[in-house]
């Protein structure tokens, strides 16, 4: 048994055609069929059923096709570990990230990346922090930009900045004219539209809340920033922002008014991770000094906050009868 026989395998899994399959491999169609059919006389098992108009493996043949497709995997990172030991600059790096941070940090850190590293590839990942982590422990991963913090003791990290929150708020709504003003006490007994569970972003928004004495705005939660961003515009409710998910390239909401916190904002906290035993430890220290290099206004709250809103006249006085 060879690796090119499994890469045989592979391939006719994926096309169930011998032909299609060998043209995939960049060889003959009988080379194809006699190297599966000195696979199936090695193992002692049929792996394929041959039909006149298509080809299917048998149940045994779909296994060992799963082990094989892992095998080779295991193979293509042996090879890009030892690419990455020569020039780590020209590797992958396969990189997670989670969804409320992702769209809005990439578009500013990705080239400054290309800049300092124009070999490299990136490859990106956005899925929820459970699932990065899961990845990146599981090694399909190599890195990921996460909220601290994360309790790994497997893991290694590099803090790269601190992001405030805004206050989203309808420009109707009663708390529009404290821009600048607003502390974390003015949340007390406000309910606040919040993320599904499994954000990062719902936990912090949840911790904020209970300092303040805030709740959750019951019936309601959102898959998404842009859902929840919406919402708010609808005066359907109020929630807290991350800063970069308001910055442009961002397109503003008519209608959503931003405030900025009074003193110290409530924030999230921001750090690239890997695993402590990676060989590439040295490298992606680099990279992440690299993503600490974001514009200085991009986690400026000040210049994302919207324009003191006026205050609400005070409610007509009511007429005593005479």
């Amino acid at each position: 048994m060879n690796l090119r026989d499994l890469q045989y395998l592979v391939a006719l899994a994926e096309h169930r055609h011998f032909g299609r399959a060998a043209e995939a491999c960049f060889v003959s169609q009988p080379t194809l069929s006699t190297q599966i059919k000195k696979l199936e006389d090695e193992l002692g098992v049929p792996l394929v059923e041959r039909t006149p108009r298509k080809v299917l493996l048998t149940e045994v043949g779909r296994d060992i096709a799963i082990r094989a497709r892992d095998v080779l995997g295991g193979i293509e990172q042996i090879r890009s570990v030892a690419r990455r030991t020569l020039d780590p600059e020209s590797g992958t790096v396969r990189l997670g990230i989670f969804p409320t941070l992702g769209p809005y940090l990439l578009p500013h850190a990705l080239p400054l990346v290309r800049a300092a590293f124009p070999k490299l590839e990136l490859l990106l990942v956005e899925e929820k922090t459970e699932a990065v982590l899961r990845l990146l422990r599981e090694g399909r991963l190599d890195a990921a930009i996460l909220a601290l913090p994360l309790h790994e003791d497997s893991l290694h990290s590099e803090f790269l900045f601190e992001e405030p929150f805004l206050l989203a708020v309808s420009e109707a709504h009663p708390l529009a004219h404290k821009q600048g003003l607003l502390k974390l006490s003015d949340l007390s007994n406000q309910n606040l539209l919040l993320l599904e569970d499994g954000h990062c972003l719902r936990d912090q928004a949840l911790e904020v809340c209970h300092m303040a004495g805030a709740g959750e705005r019951s019936g309601f939660r959102a898959t998404s920033l842009e859902t929840l961003r919406q919402m708010v515009a609808a005066n359907v409710g109020i929630t807290l922002l991350p800063v970069t998910s308001v910055k442009p390239p961002v397109a503003a909401v008519e209608n959503l008014h931003l405030i900025e916190f009074k003193g110290h904002p409530p924030s999230r906290r921001v750090a690239m991770v890997w695993r402590k035993s990676s060989a590439m430890d040295a490298f992606l220290k680099r990279l992440a000094e690299v993503f600490r290099q974001l514009p200085a206004d991009l986690l400026d709250t000040h210049a994302a906050a919207s324009p003191p809103a006026a205050a609400l006249p005070p409610p007509p006085r009511k007429r005593q009868p005479r």
